[in-house]
This record gives structure tokens, C-alpha cells and sequence, in this order.
């Protein structure tokens, strides 16, 4: 850590040898005792405090457009300052609004070349990138340990490859991530939940979209959300930085409301619980055309002004919400599965990625 002296004091003490070098004459001993003071309080002051880590903060800089130096040392300054993860999430996120959104920015660069895109991005963010980027910063302390924490959190088990990214929110993120979020929808929900299932091929996806081939088992995956009208359910239950799974589908006319896009409805979006200053309910979420912050009930209203038109022509469409609890001590829990060494990551060749 890089320390400074404080201006105040040194400008005294400076100022004091002036006055000694200009007079002619030997100082006296109170004079002697008096600079001696003076420098000893300089030097404990430069071993002791530390050089502000939020200047570009203070500047009003949003934290799309720091370095990576300067995210580096703004993480400490506030793993210092608030010790609360919840309130370091929501801060974090609002002090990323306004950054640009890009789907598909991501990859495994420069480890494996079937998605060339690099293995972060600051400036840029899409939903899902957007909220592993605040878990991982909020959970760190110095720009190494983000790093290594957001692999964790983009990779099954932190082996990163394309064929272990968490490509499916609600089959792969969720679960892989269950030491740092965990699934409350049911418990909302209750008998307003509506099931819906997907067939998930994975081996088929990774062909189509990589020209990788695998031998996946074709998954068959059962859930459950909340239909969006039941909104009102959820709002005293959740906490800042938990996590929003936005469900959609492509609902058939008159089909019966578990029959949507033929059985299935998927995850499409995800956000970030916050609060308005009167405790309304907000979602924190990048999409098009950047990183906002917006009322529950603003949201809704936004993805349901053509829901008619939608499902007359065969597009997805809001369905409903699925919530997961943020862990009040993700990191502890991570120990348990990852040993003394968490967050384990693992390069595409099989040696870990070290710290």
C-alpha cells in the first residue's frame, strides 16, 4: 500500500527548518524539542496514512471509466469504509449506471480461442456480465482478487473454458453459484408459482455457436417463477443485492398458462435488488442502451406495453421472476467447497490459476 504524508503537518515542520536555516543563531531546546515533535509526528502520520483510494470516486468518476489500477485501490477504500456486502453491492451498481451495454462481450481470451473475447471488460457491460462484474468487486479487495473471484462466479467449479462458462442463468449460473446465491422463489411464490421446464442441449448450443463438439447429456430442467402481476408478493421479502432472474416466453394464444414456447419459458435477463429512498422495491440491470436503475413497477410497465402484439406475432415475451438470496457470508461458503485455496480457478489446461 502506498502511504502519504498529511499536507498540514509537513507544511509546519517544513516551515519550522526555514526558520531555523534563516536565523542566525544555534536553535534553543525548546525550539530542538519542538521540531523533534513535529517529525515524529510527520513520520507517524507517512507510515500510517494511506493514500485516498477513491480520488476518481470523489471526482464524481463512474466506475465504468476507471482503470484497473484504480479499481484495484477503490475496492480496498471500500472494503475499509463499509463493511456491509448488501450496501457495497447497490453501491457499486448505482456507481455503474450509465455504463454502455454490448450482449456478448465476453470470453475466454487468451486462453481458448473458440470465443475470442477477453476474459473481462470495465467499460462495457451486458446483464449477466454486469452483475458477476458488482459480485465479484464486492466481494474483493484488490484488483487479483476480483479477478479470481469472477472467474469463480463465470465458470462451473472456476474451470474456465467455453464449455464450462455458465451459459443457462437458471441450469448453469444458479447452481454453480449456490455457495454465493441461493433459490427463494418457491417460498414467495407458493401456490402463484407456475411451472414451466426446459430442454436444455447443451452439446448442441456449444456446436452451433462455437463449432465445439461435445457429448453433453440433454438435460431436462423443471422450475418455477412468479408471474409478474404477483409482483406485490415479493416486495417484502427481498434484500438489497439479491439476484433477479427475469423470466420469458413465447406464450401461444389460448394455451393453458404452464404451456408456454411449447412446455419451456427461460431466464432472458437478470438484475440486482435495491430499494428507493421510501423502500420501493427497484431492479439495478444493464440492457439497452446502458446500466439503469428503475422501480419494479416501472420495469413491468416498460415489458408489457405490446404483450398483444408479442404473442399475436410469436415473440418472447415477460412472464414472471425468479429470486435468489444473496448468502450473508458468500466467501465462507465458498470455503467449504473450494478448501483453504477459494476461490479455486483452473486455466483450460488444468493448472490453477495462480494468485
Amino acid at each position: 500500500m502506498r502511504f502519504v504524508a498529511a499536507s498540514p503537518v509537513a507544511a509546519v515542520y517544513l516551515s519550522s527548518v526555514a526558520l531555523a536555516k534563516d536565523d542566525d543563531r544555534r536553535p534553543t531546546l525548546i525550539e530542538r524539542r519542538y521540531s523533534l515533535a513535529l517529525l515524529l509526528i510527520l513520520t507517524f502520520t507517512f507510515t500510517l496514512t494511506p493514500v485516498s483510494a477513491a480520488p476518481a470516486a470523489e471526482a464524481g468518476k463512474p466506475l465504468y471509466q476507471f482503470t484497473e489500477a484504480e479499481t484495484g485501490l477503490y475496492l480496498n477504500h471500500l472494503q475499509t469504509s463499509e463493511p456491509d456486502l448488501r450496501k457495497r453491492i447497490v453501491h457499486l451498481a448505482r456507481k455503474n449506471i450509465g455504463q454502455p451495454y454490448e450482449l456478448y462481450l465476453l470470453g475466454e481470451m487468451p486462453f481458448e480461442t473458440y470465443d475470442p473475447q477477453p476474459l473481462y471488460c470495465l467499460g462495457k457491460s451486458d446483464c449477466l456480465v454486469f452483475t458477476e462484474h458488482i459480485y465479484a468487486m464486492a466481494l474483493s479487495r484488490d484488483w487479483s482478487g476480483f479477478m479470481r473471484l469472477l472467474q469463480r462466479i463465470r465458470y462451473r467449479d472456476g474451470q474456465i473454458g467455453v464449455a464450462t462458462r455458465n451459459h443457462y442463468t437458471e441450469a448453469d449460473w444458479n447452481p454453480s453459484n449456490r455457495w454465493l446465491v441461493r433459490e427463494i422463489t418457491a417460498g414467495i411464490a407458493g401456490d402463484k408459482a407456475v411451472k414451466f421446464t426446459q430442454r436444455i442441449d447443451r452439446s448442441k448450443f456449444l456446436l452451433g455457436r462455437y463449432q465445439l463438439k461435445t457429448d453433453i447429456p440433454v438435460e431436462e430442467h423443471h422450475d418455477a417463477y412468479l408471474p409478474f402481476a404477483e409482483i406485490g408478493l415479493a416486495a417484502p421479502h427481498l434484500r438489497a443485492g439479491d439476484f433477479i432472474n427475469v423470466v420469458r416466453g413465447v406464450v401461444k394464444p389460448g394455451a393453458p398458462v404452464n404451456d408456454t414456447f411449447g412446455g419451456s419459458a427461460w431466464v432472458g435477463h437478470v438484475g440486482l435488488v435495491a430499494h428507493g429512498p421510501d423502500g420501493t422495491l427497484h431492479i439495478i440491470h444493464s440492457a439497452e442502451p446502458a446500466v439503469r436503475e428503475e422501480t419494479m413497477t416501472q420495469f413491468i410497465a416498460r415489458e408489457t406495453e405490446q404483450l398483444a402484439g408479442r404473442d399475436a406475432s410469436g415473440k418472447a415475451r415477460l412472464l414472471g421472476f425468479k429470486f435468489l438470496r444473496l448468502a450473508d457470508d458468500p466467501l465462507t461458503d465458498l470455503r467449504k467447497l473450494d478448501g483453504p485455496e477459494a476461490p479455486r480457478v483452473t486455466l483450460p489446461s488444468g493448472s490453477p490459476m495462480e494468485k
